[in-house]
């Protein structure tokens, strides 16, 4: 039997007498450390840089605490003691866990609470666009927000800062002045109809790069750079809602089509409005039409795919003797702006009580005139005191996303008094006194007290969660009901009643960007000489097909193992032909079945996860390694120690980083981690940095096999470098040949999955990341998950329901 050194020893049971309690009830752990972990971790050179002397210290200590942690996971997990040591019966292992538990359990429910939690930028924007009836863009206007957990809405890491504050004000601004109506009347609608042939500077280009038909249709043959597709003429003047026809056909093809529709401008760095992509038939003329918010003075751009000519036919031959396919189009027009409510809604919220009239120019004509802009007035009167205090409880029930009360707009009432009284107008000060509440605390932050939640907390919980912005109506009334909180079946009920709401595609969008990590696709842009197939319609792709997949798992409520194993896949034609999946035409995404020995099918196999995770060029089985076990395996790989040095790429392609890291993993401080990492880093080795299957490496070192393949009708110039070898052996000791001998490994656990699923749901719907006093109430929503199927849509309510949603 391993001993103590005598200093460590009595060390390790000072340690555990103050942490566990009463000696007698911890006998077991020093015992069971004894005899099976002193001998690598006794303070010399222990390995993995763990020693037992990092455990003295309470467990009110982060640090402490969170090694205790390790010890429990790594023991319950069967990867300490290591394989090649003694190992304990399961009997010992068993009551070691037992001594354990108990104590993290109480000291981490102790240290628990969510913390007074504020909104993120996402959820500021979405809701004062939501109360208000605006369309602004507020993210970039407010500082970045922390993460924990891949989670950027985790109360821990939401600071408040002056900068933000000050942000936070000029916002204020931002969001009256939009909402404020500056007009008489509803905007009228208006059609504005361009086409290329008659746009300015057009003859420069038509007979030249574009071909000009005698329908009227100009044609592309080829992706555009200069000039590019942006039609200046189909530009409002009004931002706004507007339906966009595009009429066209393809031209001198027997295939449809592709191309993307979006908005642009020519300012610096202004971003791009995406509205996706659509195609056209052969034959006869045909329009597609599509709802869009396009921003004042942005211009319509559209831009075909999947055309080119690599030869330069058009330049050598000149345009009308080319016989390549092309986009015709014809016309684009837009109607708008499309103004469902008006005045506004952030209007009617402040003026209901308060109307406002026009101040009578001094010549009444002047209305008539183009740069007319009306004035109004708010006219005093006996009423009009009470009319400001039913305002201001009218907005500050709507921003609190509660009840408020008289007494709590008191401060507000003596700041419009102020102002008012120093002479500014009843609007001004109305103005100050409502950007005063879009800076407080109880706008800003959650109103969540405990243990239990009230109803309108679980209201607000249920709804940021589920729709990313405040209750709803309904929600509202389920709350104001006084039953929301106490009556399972009615939360039920609103749970599948916002997932099935049009925001709940927010709650895919941000829960995709932060879980599966789809925010960092943008990070990286593949080495074009490499990886020549990426382009942007592919990219776009990639994004929505994840969302897409999840949206449907949850709308089919389908089971948990199709995360990982499913017999379908979310396509359109590029990714299908990125996939060499036949049969799939068009740019919708829509679910395809796969055939039974497809690799595709589930996240592992989506192009977007196999993008964030390689660096562009190369790809790493240990990043990929550690995003598996962190996002699908709910595993933490420890950081490596202090001083060593990460493997990088051999950039020459002599050697795999596969076999680099066979070396790296000899070093006793870096084994059992990478034990952990490897394997399901080493799986998805067979998909490139793009998302593409292969069986070799690229390079463009020289040495290698010429690659017989053209993209866009030109030759590649990378060439085949070493062979992929996906096989690998999990800690558990599963030896899998490939990926998909470890994609159904991983599937097969179902609970496994349904937790590590359940647990990120519930950091991304309580703002709080899980710990171990979480785990037992974890494991009874995955026992309730199990017996029903593990449908992921019930694991939802299932979450929902539980205590964990329902207290701070």
């Amino acid at each position: 039997m391993h001993t103590f050194p005598p200093p460590l020893a009595l060390r390790f049971l000072i340690s555990c007498t103050f942490l566990f309690g009463m000696r007698d009830c911890v006998a077991e752990v020093p015992v069971f450390i004894q005899q099976h972990c002193a001998d690598c971790h006794d303070g010399g050179e222990s390995e993995g840089g763990f020693e037992f002397t990092q455990l003295n210290g309470p467990l009110a200590d982060e640090a402490v605490f969170a090694k205790w942690e390790r010890v429990f996971d790594r023991t319950e997990q069967h990867e300490m003691p290591p394989a090649d040591a003694v190992q304990p019966s399961q009997a010992e292992r068993d009551v070691f866990l037992d001594e354990l538990r108990k104590p993290l359990a109480e000291a981490h429910a102790k240290e628990k609470a969510t913390v007074f939690r504020r909104l993120n930028r996402q959820e500021y924007e979405n809701t004062v666009n939501d109360l208000f009836g605006t369309h602004l863009d507020l993210i970039d206007r407010l500082p970045e927000d922390g993460r924990a957990d891949e989670f950027d809405n985790v109360g821990a890491a939401l600071n408040l800062s002056s900068i933000q504050l000050d942000a936070y004000l000029q916002t204020a601004e931002l969001i009256l002045d939009e909402a404020i109506e500056k007009h008489l009347e509803k905007p009228s609608i208006e059609t504005i109809r361009a086409n290329y042939a008659d746009m300015r500077g057009a003859e420069k280009f038509l007979g030249n790069q574009w071909l000009h038909r005698d329908d009227g249709a100009v044609v592309f043959f080829q992706r555009l750079g200069y000039p590019s597709g942006m039609l200046r003429e189909a530009s409002p003047r009004r931002a706004g809602w507007y339906d966009v026809s595009v009429t066209g056909y393809a031209f001198q093809s027997d295939e449809p089509v592709t191309f993307s529709i979006e908005a642009t401008t020519f300012a610096r760095g202004a971003e791009k409005q995406h509205y996706g992509f659509r195609q056209f038939l052969p034959g006869d003329p045909q329009t597609v039409t599509l709802r869009a918010w396009i921003p004042e003075r942005y211009m319509i751009e559209l831009t075909p795919w999947g055309i080119y000519d690599p030869d330069y036919l058009i330049k050598k031959n000149g345009i009308s003797a080319y016989s390549r396919p092309g986009l015709a189009i014809q016309h684009v027009e837009l109607r708008g702006p499309i103004v469902e409510t008006f005045p506004s809604r952030g209007h009617q919220l402040l003026f209901a009580e308060l109307p406002r009239t026009e101040i009578v120019p001094r010549n009444p004509a002047d209305r008539k005139k183009s740069w007319y802009v009306p004035k109004f007035e708010i006219q005093e009167g006996a009423e009009t005191s009470s009319s400001v205090d039913q305002t201001l409880i009218r907005v500050a029930t709507a921003l609190y996303r509660r009840p408020v009360g008289p007494t709590e707009i008191t401060a507000y009432r003596k700041l419009f008094d102020a102002e008012h009284d120093s002479g500014e107008s009843i609007e001004s000060a109305l103005r100050t006194a409502v950007s005063a509440m879009l800076c407080s605390t109880d706008f800003l932050f959650f109103s969540e007290s405990g243990p239990w939640l009230d109803h309108h907390a679980i209201a607000n919980r249920l709804s940021y969660f589920l729709n990313r912005s405040c209750p709803d109506a309904e929600l509202r009334a389920a709350a104001d009901s006084g039953k929301l909180a106490t009556d399972p079946e009615l939360l039920k009920q609103q749970t599948q009643r916002l997932l099935l709401h049009p925001h709940a595609s927010r709650f895919i969008n941000d829960y995709c960007d932060a879980w599966l990590g789809l925010r960092d696709l943008d990070f990286t842009t593949p080495d074009a000489k490499l990886f020549p197939e990426y382009d942007v319609y592919l990219k776009s792709s990639m994004r929505d097909e994840t969302r897409a997949f999840l949206s449907h798992m949850i709308s089919n409520n389908l089971p948990i193992r199709n995360l990982i194993r499913s017999d379908f896949a979310m396509l359109n034609e590029r990714l299908a032909r990125h996939y060499g999946i036949e049969g799939v035409d068009g740019p919708e995404i829509r679910p395809v079945k796969l055939p039974a020995d497809s690799l595709r099918g589930g996240v592992l196999s989506q192009a977007s996860i196999l993008k964030i995770t390689a660096n562009g060029t190369n790809t790493s089985p240990v990043l990929r390694g550690v995003w598996v076990n962190e996002r699908i395996l709910g595993r933490h790989p420890q950081p490596p120690p202090p001083g060593v040095p990460g493997v990088e790429p051999d950039i020459r392609g002599a050697q795999t980083l596969r076999q680099q890291l066979a070396l790296h993993r000899d070093s006793d401080s870096c084994r059992a981690c990478h034990n952990m990492i490897d394997p399901p880093g080493f799986a998805l080795e067979c998909f490139d940095p793009v998302g593409g299957f292969r069986d070799f490496y690229r390079t463009l070192g020289g040495g290698g096999e010429r690659v017989d393949r053209k993209v866009e009708g030109r030759k590649v110039v990378y060439q085949q470098g070493l062979p992929v070898d996906a096989s690998g052996t999990t800690p558990e000791g599963f030896a899998f040949s490939g990926f998909n001998d470890f994609r159904e490994h991983v599937a097969s656990d179902e609970d496994q999955i349904a937790e590590v699923v359940a647990t990120k749901l519930l950091t991304f719907a309580t703002g709080r990341e899980m710990g171990f006093s979480d785990r037992q109430p974890i494991a009874d929503i995955v026992e309730r998950s199990r017996k029903s199927g593990h449908g992921i849509a019930d694991l939802i309510v299932y979450i929902t329901q539980s205590p964990l949603f329902r207290q701070k």
